[in-house]
Order: C-alpha cells, then structure tokens, then sequence
C-alpha cells in the first residue's frame, strides 16, 4: 500500500469538484510528496488518471473498498 503525506476526504462530492480539490491540494504541498484521495465517485477511476497526465503529477495507485476508492497521487511538478 502507499504511503500517504496528506488525505484529501471527497466523499459525496462528484466529478469535477475532486478534481478541483485535488488540484487546489496539491498546489500546497511540497515536491514529491504523496496524497490521498478518498471519492465514491465512480468518475474518479478516468478522472483523476486523466488530471495527473495533463497537470504532470504521477497516479500512483486506485484501490477500492467496497464504494470507496482511495486514490495516490505525487506531487512531481511545481505549479
């Protein structure tokens, strides 16, 4: 499992608005650090491979636990 630097919680929020949290998120934290997302979006297993390719950051992994999907990120780029 990866280890997390910080957990961004966007249970009950859907597409975009995770998207635009993480991106927020991420935007605050230092280089190569690695962070959670927790979603129950369904979008989130496209969307969030999709923003990490065009934002430069790396995906990492996407597990799912019953309705919840937990989603790493790594910060490789500076805004």
């Amino acid at each position: 499992m990866t280890a997390a630097d910080l957990t961004l919680d966007t249970l009950g929020l859907f597409c975009p608005i995770p998207v635009i949290l993480t991106s927020k998120k991420i935007k605050q934290m230092e280089l190569n650090q690695v962070l959670e997302i927790l979603s129950d979006d369904e979008g989130i297993k496209k969307d969030m491979p999709a923003w990490c390719k065009s934002s430069g950051n790396e995906f990492l992994d996407l597990l799912q636990e019953g309705k919840v999907f937990r989603v790493y990120v790594r910060k490789t780029k500076q805004p």
